[in-house]
């Protein structure tokens, strides 16, 4: 299935919301850290339901925010979140492939992507896609949950018929130098939001022990690459 199928049905079924609930408890500690200043232009890229750019647009001076999604139904329903939301900056939502970004060289200020980079089907060109779209110090700040150092997430390629890429962070940082960016800072940040039972709890449904919930999301989380245009 391609990655358009695959998530025009997510849309249509109301789980781009699940996602952005979800994606929430770590992305906005990304976003908090986003260099973005007045007058900024920001990709999001994977956008989903948009919810990322509109977080941008409420806490920031950017007056330019464009999501581009491979999912035309995302897209769309970004779009009418993003009506309802009538942010102060604004932000448009685009079909594209994230091979081939249609934006002119060095336009943009910065890049965002959470939960979505690995479903690209060459994910180096994106990283080289990404460079040649960024100014001039512009930033890519690239997070991820589905990693290798993550076990706890890599039953999650059997559960989508997209592939998806399964690097390490070191791959990441190797991946972003191929491509033409500095990576400037490799972290992970930490779940705080979900809560983790009891020991006398454990097994639950999901998890043998405390100690092993602990680790995935109090200590893995998610795993941030921060890549810089020379």
């Amino acid at each position: 299935m391609s990655v358009r199928d695959e998530f025009d049905a997510w849309a249509a079924d109301g789980r781009d919301k699940g996602m952005e609930e979800r994606h929430w408890h770590t992305a906005k500690h990304v976003l908090a850290r986003m260099p973005v200043e007045d007058g900024d232009a920001v990709l999001d890229l994977g956008t989903g339901s948009g919810y990322a750019l509109r977080a941008l647009a409420e806490n920031t001076g950017m007056t330019r925010g464009y999501g581009l999604d491979g999912a035309p139904e995302m897209a769309h329903n970004a779009r009418e979140y993003t009506r309802e939301a009538d942010p102060a900056a604004d932000l448009g939502f685009v079909i594209g492939d994230f091979g081939s970004l249609p934006f002119d060289d060095d336009s943009l200020d910065h890049a965002f992507s959470m939960e979505a980079f690995y479903y690209s089907a060459d994910p180096v060109e994106t990283l080289r896609e990404i460079r040649r779209v960024l100014k001039p110090g512009g930033t890519f700040y690239c997070a991820v949950n589905y990693y290798e150092e993550n076990v706890a997430s890599h039953e999650w390629q059997d559960n989508i018929a997209v592939d998806m890429t399964r690097w390490d962070a070191a791959e990441y940082r190797a991946a972003f130098r191929e491509a033409g960016l500095y990576v400037a800072e490799q972290d992970n940040v930490a779940d705080r939001e979900i809560e983790i039972p009891d020991a006398d709890e454990f097994p639950t449904e999901n998890w043998e022990t405390r100690e092993a919930m602990v680790e995935r999301y109090r200590y893995l989380g998610t795993l941030l690459t921060v890549g810089v245009a020379p």
